[in-house]
């Protein structure tokens, strides 16, 4: 019986992105292995702004909610 492998967390997403820049700010990596660490950052970031944009929109319902208006310039700044 397999464990069911979670996503990894926003946290854990900024920091392995922050491992990938410091590795690609080396002068010894490999052109296939820059690749391979660049295509892996950028499936990262999307994942971290979509985990983002979520929480933004969660955060406007809770809100909306919770005093029955809507006052989204507070959340952009």
């Amino acid at each position: 019986m397999s464990a069911e492998r979670r996503p990894p967390s926003l946290e854990e997403d900024l920091n392995r992105l922050d491992a990938i820049v410091r590795a690609l700010e080396t002068e010894d990596v490999d052109l296939d292995r820059a690749l391979a660490l660049f295509e892996e950052g950028v499936e990262r970031l999307r994942t971290a702004r979509e985990r983002l944009a979520d929480a933004g929109l969660r955060l406007r319902q809770l809100r909306e909610a919770a005093d029955g208006g809507l006052k989204l310039d507070d959340l952009d700044r």
